[in-house]
């Protein structure tokens, strides 16, 4: 069993910055692939960053080059550094752990660009 803890959400201006983070706990954080998806009302959920158990990203291509994906198996967090943010980028945020066949899913922490 992972549970998941986010934070770090809130209100931005556009061009504005925000951390998220997302702490782990209950089982072998290291040996886990985490990402963040996010989800904006009337759409479908979408993946924005995954980092894999042996530290390799990937990107949404709306999020390449403003967003960055990291992880501290010290600290069994990861950090989604976020510049540069659109209103499009407005949506709640959540943090998954998966070590396939097995998926966990964060509350979700809310990140609003709007002027």
């Amino acid at each position: 069993q992972v549970q998941l803890v986010e934070s770090g959400g809130g209100l931005v201006q556009p061009g504005g910055t925000l951390r998220l983070s997302c702490a782990a706990s209950g089982s072998i954080f290291s040996s886990y692939a985490m990402g963040w998806y996010r989800q904006a009302p009337g759409k479908q959920r979408e993946l924005v960053a995954r980092i894999h158990s042996g530290g390799a990203t990937n990107y949404a291509d709306s999020v390449k080059g403003r967003f960055t994906l990291s992880r501290d198996n010290a600290k069994n967090t990861v950090y989604l550094q976020m510049n540069s943010l659109k209103p499009e980028d407005t949506a709640v945020y959540y943090c998954r752990a998966e070590n396939w066949p097995i998926a966990y899913w964060g509350q979700g922490t809310q990140v609003t660009v709007s002027s």
